[in-house]
C-alpha cells in the first residue's frame, strides 16, 4: 500500500507530461528538471559577484557610519548641531560651485533656524511622557473594551 501511494505522485507527473506534450508537441529537447542546474562555471562565478557585491555594499555603509562619526553626527545634541553648521556653511558654495559649472539655476536654498537638540529634546520627551501614561491608558482602554462586549453580549 506504501509503495503504491509513494509511486502515485510519479504517476501523475507522468501522466501529466505526456498529455502536455501531446497538446504542445514541442520541435527539440523539452527539460524535464524542475530546477536548473548548480554545477559549472556560471554557479562559481555568480557566487563570486554576488560576494564582490556584499563587500563594496558593506564597505560603503561601513564609509558612511565611520564619516557620520567623524563628523560628530552621532555624538550628543551639541556635537550634531555644530556639524550641522558646518554643513550650513559649506554646502552652499559648493552646490553654487557645481550649478554653475553644469549650467543650471536652483531656487534659493531655505533657511533652517531651529535647533536639533531642542527637537530632539522634545521628541524624547513626548515619547517619555506617552510611555509613562501606557499603563494606565491601557487600563482605561481594557475596561472600555470589557464594557462594550458586556452590552453586546446583553
Amino acid at each position: 500500500m506504501a509503495a503504491g501511494a509513494a509511486s502515485r505522485p510519479r504517476d501523475l507527473a507522468a501522466m501529466a507530461t505526456a498529455e502536455a506534450e501531446a497538446l504542445f508537441p514541442s520541435s527539440g529537447h523539452v527539460r524535464r528538471s524542475r530546477r536548473p542546474s548548480r554545477r559549472g562555471p556560471s554557479a562559481a562565478l555568480g557566487a563570486a559577484m554576488a560576494a564582490r557585491l556584499f563587500v563594496i555594499k558593506g564597505s560603503l555603509a561601513g564609509a558612511a557610519v565611520y564619516v557620520a562619526y567623524d563628523q560628530g553626527l552621532l555624538g550628543s545634541g551639541a556635537e550634531g548641531a555644530e556639524a550641522l553648521k558646518k554643513a550650513q556653511a559649506a554646502l552652499p558654495p559648493a552646490v553654487k560651485e557645481w550649478t554653475s559649472y553644469m549650467g543650471w539655476e536652483l531656487p534659493p536654498a531655505p533657511s533652517l533656524d531651529f535647533s536639533p537638540s531642542d527637537s530632539w529634546n522634545k521628541g524624547v520627551h513626548t515619547v517619555m511622557s506617552a510611555l509613562s501614561v501606557a499603563p494606565s491608558r491601557a487600563c482605561e482602554y481594557t475596561s472600555e473594551g470589557w464594557k462594550y462586549v458586556k452590552d453586546l453580549v446583553k
